[in-house]
């Protein structure tokens, strides 16, 4: 699940995600304007920034919450499905990715961003379940560039600012758009530049139960966690293994 924002009114946002649980996902939350507190039950407190991420592992079951500021909130929040092999086992984790971990490549007018994985043999941080390439690309206006994607991969891009042409068909800002088979996609602006957010990672094909904030693999699964909720005892002590 991708969840994107955009607003230059704090009564938008201003009140933010006030504590609340998740359980076997891992979310991904880009700030590209603006700033987002991040607390949870591990103890974590941090800041994101403009231009950073933070990768938080629910695993077992995490409690936390996200309280925007800034006089713009730009940016997305990407849901990734934990296997089920690693449902219960996976202890929860938070990783803030601040700028110096993020490298850049210049591109023929423009610029990509190595937020999470790797990018022509050149390695971000990544997180332990499974994989993620994020790339934050910036292009200027009457950009054209070829940027590659892992043959085999699932992989989807979402225009955050700016339309443009994807491998030839025009997608407005915005906009998610799912991509095909194949090893790399053409990306192009017209008069307005664009930040174009990529992301891919192997394809699970497991069945999904979902439900607010959990993800399980059946509707009985699904039914343990919302009674734990309710009955106080859905944090876990679990060992990472």
């Amino acid at each position: 699940m991708l969840d994107a924002f955009d607003s230059t009114n704090p009564e938008d946002y201003e009140k933010g995600f006030p504590m609340h649980p998740h359980r076997e996902i891992e979310t991904v939350s880009f700030i590209s304007k603006g700033q987002m507190i991040h607390r949870d039950h591990l103890g974590t407190e941090a800041v994101v920034h403009d231009g950073e991420a933070q990768w938080l592992t629910a695993g077992s079951g995490a409690q936390h919450e996200e309280m925007p500021g800034g006089d713009r909130l730009l940016g997305t929040q990407l849901w990734i499905n934990l296997p089920a092999k690693d449902k219960m086992k996976a202890a929860p984790a938070y990783h803030g990715i601040s700028k110096d971990e993020i490298k850049e490549f210049p591109l023929e007018g423009g610029m990509l961003r190595l937020v999470i994985g790797e990018y022509k043999n050149h390695k971000g941080w990544q997180g332990k379940y499974l994989p993620l390439d994020f790339y934050d690309i910036h292009l200027q206006p009457h950009a054209k560039v070829e940027v590659p994607v892992r043959d085999g991969w699932s992989a989807f891009l979402f225009t955050l600012t700016g339309d443009a042409k994807v491998s030839g068909t025009s997608v407005s800002e915005k906009t998610a758009a799912k991509l095909g088979d194949g090893d790399s996609v053409i990306l192009e602006t017209g008069d307005i530049g664009a930040e174009i957010l990529l992301y891919s990672s192997k394809r699970l094909d497991e069945p999904v139960a979902w439900y607010g904030p959990i993800v399980m693999n059946t509707e009985e699964e699904l039914d343990i966690a919302v009674n734990e909720i309710y009955n106080g005892n859905f944090i876990k002590e679990i060992a990472e293994y």
